[in-house]
């Protein structure tokens, strides 16, 4: 893997999602969080930290969101480096074929603003592309959409986020009303959210922050 564009997409990857990044040393790149040393990761995607760094669940999250950041990154810039380029007709770009089943295919293209992602369905003749879902650096977004768009997933499997938002509170609310849970019920219920969690590591902000908004009284429409 090419480390040098692993680390320019990862230090803009992680920029975006709120990370300060420093230059690479000795094969490391150093990130902080909130303006203090946090971790640093490997070309590999591995990432190295000193307990005192991650000593409370704000950082010690942050520095799994790191991780997990990089392990995303490292996964598609290895497939672009290895991917052969995609043709069809009409085409124009550098795309290359990160995965290609039943008439989709989900393609990378280097940009100037880093990596960007698009699925298509093939024609009949597999001469050309149809259909296009743009997905600029979403590469979650687009794997997803790949794999619903060709079969792999059955859409009705998949719950997008604000669904998944629903579903966490309506567990949160369902864990705090007394309902006399089973033990084994509450435990499945926290799971789901375990699992919501990971996801949309920030659920619960969301949450908060909805709760804190104020809502519109209803006024009730009157008719002739």
């Amino acid at each position: 893997m090419n480390q040098e564009v692993f680390f320019q997409e990862l230090r803009r990857v992680l920029q975006r999602e709120g990370f300060t990044t420093q230059a690479v040393q000795d094969g490391l790149l150093p990130v902080e969080w909130d303006g203090h040393p946090l971790c640093r990761i490997t070309e590999g995607g591995g990432v190295r930290y000193w307990q005192e760094n991650v000593a409370n669940l704000e950082r010690e999250q942050a520095c799994q969101r790191a991780a997990d950041l990089a392990c995303m990154v490292r996964e598609y810039t290895t497939l672009l480096e290895q991917a052969p380029p995609l043709r069809a007709q009409g085409l124009t770009g550098d795309f290359r074929v990160l995965a290609d089943f039943n008439g989709t295919v989900l393609a990378g293209h280097q940009t100037k603003f880093g990596i960007h992602f698009v699925t298509w369905d093939r024609d009949f003749r597999w001469t050309g592309l149809n259909y296009g879902h743009y997905f600029q650096d979403n590469y979650l977004a687009a794997k997803q959409d790949f794999a619903i768009r060709s079969g792999l997933v059955p859409q009705y499997q998949v719950f997008n986020q604000e669904q998944l938002t629903e579903i966490f509170h309506c567990c949160a609310d369902t864990l705090n009303a007394d309902l006399n849970l089973s033990p084994k019920q509450a435990a499945c219920i926290r799971d789901i959210q375990e699992q919501i969690e990971s996801g949309i590591p920030d659920i619960t902000e969301q949450l908060r922050e909805q709760e804190q908004q104020p809502t519109e009284p209803y006024i009730p429409q009157q008719t002739m």
